[in-house]
This record gives C-alpha cells, structure tokens and sequence, in this order.
C-alpha cells in the first residue's frame, strides 16, 4: 500500500484568500511554500507551510460548509494535543484559527518521514518502543484528559466496529472471502463478541488509530505518533495489533512481537485473536461502503488491512 501517497488534498493555492492570509499572519510571515501530506485518508488540507522569514508549521484546515466533520473532528484533536502529557513523542499544538467558516490548527512540525514498508526491523523496533513509552504514561492519564469526555472503546466496538455477528445474521453482505473461511463467519463473530467485553475493564486511554501511517520517523530514528482525534478509553493492545497487522505482511514475527510488548502483560490471552477478528469484520465490510468524502485510495486500504488480519488470524487460529 503506497501510505506516502494516498491523500487527496486541496492545494494551499486553492484555500480562500481570507483564509491564506489570516494563516499568514497568525504564523507571523508570508507562506513561501506548501509542501502537502501525501499520507492520510480525508481531503481535508494538511501541509507543512514555509515562511519568509524561514519558520515553519504543519497546518490542517477544513471548510465547516463543506466538510463539517472534518471540523468536528480538528477541533477534537486540537483539544486532546492541548492536554497530552508532556514529553511525549506527539505533535504539540500551537493555536488554532476559525476565519471565512474556515477552521485551522496548527502543529509543531515533525520533521520525518513515514516508515519503510515493508517495515525496516530497526524502525519497527524503535515504533514499539515508543509506543510503550507512549502507552505507559497514557495508563493513567491526567485529569484534564479525561474531562474531554472521551469516547470508550467498547461502546466504539458495539457500535461501529463489530461486523460479523451482522453479516452473521444477515443484515449485512457478507464481504469476498477464501473459500476456507466463508464456514468461519460464525467463529469469526464469536471472538469479536469478547472486544467490549475485555474493553470496557480499561482506565487507561489508547490512541486509538494507530497504523503505519500514523507514525513518523525523524533523522534519530525516534517514532512520532500524530493524528490523535481517535483517543479512547481502551486498551494499549488493540492498537498494537492494529500497528502490527503491517509487520504480519512483512513476513515479520508479528506473533512474537505482540506477545512481547508490554502493554500485553495483563492482556487477555486471546486479545490478539479477538482484535483480529473484530478489524477484519470492521475493515472489509467498510470497503464497500466509503464516504465520497473520502480519499478514492480508503477502500484498497481497507481491503488490504481486513485480508491481512483475517489471514494472520486464519493461521493462528489453524483454518487454513
């Protein structure tokens, strides 16, 4: 999946005057350049902008005419960066801007680059552990964090997430699969029954997104985490896992490399299976219906998520 370039973005050149200039003056110089993220799934704007006098800021604006849940879901994001812990490897947040029904945040800006994929071993290594770093100082997270009122993730499972017990019971089609697994949906819809279950038991947040593309690496080698509107009450191994189904395609020990991490210490012994099972169902059914909001690249990804996950968990699970 080419995650470097599966945006659909406005240039800046086509963003209102008004709005050019109010971005200008709160970033205190002129724009000399944009250079456009070429990751994500939305057409909302996102750029790292250049200024005359050699600043720089990562920006991402919305029309609330035209993209009213990209605003929604800006402002969350503004909000939670505004209150995460300090130190950790997450964009922090400058200011944010409403001119011309335009609204704007701007963003420290990261200078990295996405992970290789097929993912280097080393820059894998590194992501895991900054993102139990991560994870550890989100266990118990500050009071102003969780006074955001931030969804949970079980009632996200039950409500958005889990797809098979649907197709099971034959309000939603059931989406192409191996001749092996289509007997399986019934399994399939039994192990992501136990998600809200093992979910609802969390204090601690997680990020709630976290995918290959979600993640930068800088000149040092640390892995920064960005885009943060999804933070849950939930546990630190459903993003894990999510992180790792990219590691399974690799050819990577996806298995050991879950078992080994330390948000799994209490985990479930199914949670892998579980989590699997739940993003497989989630994925390959959202495939056949994307949002015309979206990116045209969304439902390749999430073919390709949901027929690795489900792959991955067919052979842990011995169906194949």
């Amino acid at each position: 999946m080419p995650y470097h370039a599966t945006a659909q973005r406005p240039p800046w050149h086509t963003l209102p005057g008004a709005v050019r200039s109010a971005l200008s003056t709160r970033l205190g110089a002129p724009v000399v350049a944009a250079e456009t993220a070429g990751a994500g799934f939305t057409r909302g704007f996102a750029a790292v902008l250049r200024t005359a006098d050699g600043g720089s800021a990562f920006v991402k604006a919305a029309s609330r005419a035209e993209q009213p849940h990209l605003v929604d879901w800006y402002a969350r994001e503004a909000a939670i960066l505004s209150r995460l812990p300090a130190g950790l490897p997450a964009p922090r947040l400058r200011w944010t801007l409403y001119e011309a029904d335009w609204y704007a945040l701007c963003l420290e800006p990261v200078h990295g680059r996405l992970p290789r994929l097929p993912w280097d071993p080393a820059e894998l290594a590194d992501t895991l552990a900054g993102y139990a770093d991560l994870a550890a100082a989100l266990a118990d997270p500050p009071d102003d964090l969780v006074a955001l009122g931030l969804p949970r993730l079980a009632d996200l499972a039950r409500d958005d997430i889990l797809w098979w017990d649907e197709v099971a019971a034959g309000r939603e089609p059931a989406p192409p699969l191996p001749d092996p697994l289509r007997g399986r949906i019934a399994d399939l819809a039994a192990l992501e029954s136990r998600l809200p279950g093992y979910a609802e038991a969390t204090t601690g947040l997680t990020h709630g997104d976290l995918r290959a593309d979600n993640v930068l690496i800088d000149a040092t080698g640390t892995a920064w985490f960005c885009d943060w509107t999804w933070l849950c009450h939930g546990p630190a191994w459903f993003d894990l896992a999510n992180l790792l189904i990219t590691g399974y395609a690799a050819g990577l020990d996806a298995d050991t490399l879950f078992a080994a991490h330390p948000t799994v210490a209490d985990a479930p012994d199914d949670a892998l299976d579980v989590t699997l099972a739940a993003l497989s169902g989630y994925h390959l059914t959202a495939a056949a219906s994307v949002p015309p909001t979206a990116s045209t690249h969304l439902p390749a990804h999430q073919r390709w998520t949901g027929e690795q996950a489900l792959g991955w968990l067919a052979r842990r699970q011995g169906w194949t």
